[in-house]
This record gives structure tokens, sequence and C-alpha cells, in this order.
């Protein structure tokens, strides 16, 4: 059971505030201060015996940490400065655009069907007789 609270005790000295803020860089009159979320998540397990009679216990965590953005403290002003996900923003833009696409074909099948179903009934489309003789309308 030892090694269980080890692991917690690591994972508690992982999640500290300072691996949330980063340390702060001063530069010209400027201090930035990096943001990251931080994600984590973990659990641990013991056992005296089963069916067997071994015993065992094991255990593991996961981290994940995402660039927020950063804080920028100017003439004693503070603006904060989020991380743009280029990859999100292109994701996003994928899916509103797949959306778009398949809305305008169900529109445009919509369209089509209300199209045919409107003509009268028994009316040849342009430049055809009804003649089925093949003459095409022409007496001769």
């Amino acid at each position: 059971m030892t090694e269980a609270t080890d692991l917690v005790t690591r994972t508690q000295d992982v999640l500290t505030m300072r691996r949330v803020f980063g340390e702060a860089i001063e530069r010209n009159g400027v201090t930035v201060v990096p943001v990251v979320r931080f994600a984590a998540g973990g659990g641990a397990g013991s056992g005296d015996g089963g069916r067997n009679g071994s015993g065992g216990s094991g255990g593991g965590y996961g981290l994940k940490a995402i660039p927020a953005g950063v804080f920028v403290i100017r003439d004693g002003a503070v603006q904060w400065r989020p991380a743009v996900d280029v990859n999100r923003v292109v994701l996003g833009a994928q899916l509103v655009a797949i959306i778009a696409l398949l809305t305008l074909r169900q529109y445009l099948k919509l369209r089509a069907r209300r199209t045919s179903a409107s003509a009268p009934m028994g009316t040849e489309p342009h430049g055809q007789d009804a003649d089925a003789s093949g003459a095409g309308g022409r007496m001769g």
C-alpha cells in the first residue's frame, strides 16, 4: 500500500501552483507570466490475494498541460493574451464547412424534388414531341 501512497504524494508534488504559472520573464520593463491549463488523473490499487493466492499493487497517473496564454504586465497595467491553438481553429472551420456543404446538398435535393413534383403531368420537356413514331411531328 505504500507504493500507492508514494504515487499520490508524487502526483501532489507535480501539481503545484508553480506548474500552472511559469516563471515571470522581464525584458525592457515588461513582465510576462506564462499560464498553462492543467488536467490530471490517477488511480492506484492493491490486493492481498485472489483465487491463486498472489498479491500485488499498482497505479498510474496522467498529466496534460496546454498553454493557456500569458499575463503581460506593462507600466502597472495587466493584460491577458490568450494562446491561440491554430489546429483547433482549422478543425472548427473544417467542421463548419462540412456542415454547410451537407446542408446545401439537402436543400438542393429538396428543391429538385419540389420542382419535379410541381411540373404538370403529361407535358414533355422542351424540344421533344409526344409523337412516338420518330417523325418529329413533321407531316410528310
